[in-house]
């Protein structure tokens, strides 16, 4: 095993504000405490609350790294006190609740997942945070099953090319959202049975053609704002929506009278703050349940782009174009 440096490069946020602000430093290696291990990180997967952090909306939680980056890909370089799941040397993927734009990473033990010879270290690096986001809400929350319909709002994003493979995976049929053709051909290809133009057609009136007037048992929503309501009159009968995010406004006027009429569940949830016994059950439920179908080769990230670490400004300005098909990741 190599000697580690003393000091590393990372990527920090200067001060709040756009892509620019994003600046490489230099900061000592961090050392890992009880239950965690060090990533010598390969790849790291860009996501929305990076963009979020960054723009001064979403500080972390207490305890967390200021840095941006919630998903790493590497290889294991040191072992604190207690973490006995991976050893010196492993390639593994982890969330983590930040620190990922560096050169070096700390994760929990319990939260890496060894990457398997399916996936390439960048692939790996785009999964951990979409793979876990998916689970938990579409799945744990949403209680997705077998013969129902998911519909997915942003279909072609990291989260929403994960939802289509994982929903099909597990025997559902997907319906998406996006802003454009080649999107819509995207999702098509990835599995997706219905790919809805926001732009051009009303998704509650397609959601309800391609149901038989049914709606969709789950839907899967990252917009928020007039979205909210919309979805209230997409959804089946004792359907669910899981917030994940609120892209257009955390804000609207909604009927909720349809919430008693439908019978409906409407829930949400944040993946960072959560403890980390909850990611770690997370993770073990991910391995058990998900993790075959990756080492098939069945699953497997949609890579949009890649940038080099240095240039993570340019990997969130691609990001807030909102062009990209897929993953998003920095190259160390």
């Amino acid at each position: 095993m190599e000697q580690l440096p003393a000091q590393m490069t990372v990527v920090a946020i200067s001060k709040p504000g756009g892509p620019e602000v994003l600046k490489p430093e230099t900061r000592p290696v961090p050392k890992p405490g009880p239950g965690e291990i060090l990533i010598k990180v390969k790849a790291a997967g860009v996501n929305r609350p990076d963009v979020a952090q960054r723009s001064g909306s979403y500080p972390p939680p207490p305890g967390a790294s200021d840095l941006p980056g919630l998903e790493v890909a590497g290889e294991v370089v040191a072992l604190g006190e207690g973490a006995t799941r991976h050893k010196l040397g492993d390639i593994v993927m982890s969330l983590v609740a930040g620190g990922g734009y560096a050169e070096y990473c700390i994760a929990q033990d319990g939260q890496a997942i060894a990457v398997p010879p399916s996936l390439s270290v960048l692939q790996a690096g785009a999964l951990p945070e979409t793979l876990m986001t998916v689970w938990h809400n579409v799945f744990e929350r949403g209680a997705l099953k077998s013969g129902q319909t998911l519909l997915v709002h942003g279909g072609s994003s990291g989260i929403g090319t994960m939802a289509i493979q994982l929903g099909k995976a597990f025997g559902a049929t997907v319906i998406v959202t996006v802003g454009g053709a080649d999107k819509a051909e995207a999702c098509l290809k990835l599995g997706a049975d219905h790919a809805i133009n926001y732009k051009t057609d009303d998704f509650v009136a397609a959601t309800k053609a391609a149901t038989g007037g049914k709606g969709a048992d789950v839907i899967l929503d990252m917009v928020g704002g007039d979205y909210i309501e919309r979805n209230y009159d997409a959804a089946a009968t004792d359907g669910r929506i899981v917030q994940i995010a609120f892209l257009g406004g955390p804000k609207a006027t909604v009927n909720f009278a349809k919430l008693m009429v439908k019978r409906l569940v409407h829930t949400g949830s944040t993946l960072r703050p959560r403890s980390n016994a909850e990611k770690a059950a997370m993770v073990a439920a991910i391995e058990q349940k998900v993790m075959p179908f990756l080492r098939e080769g069945r699953i497997k990230p949609l890579m949009d782009s890649s940038f080099p670490l240095a240039d993570a400004a340019k990997a969130h300005a691609r990001m807030e174009t909102s062009q990209h098909i897929g993953k998003i990741v920095l190259e160390v």
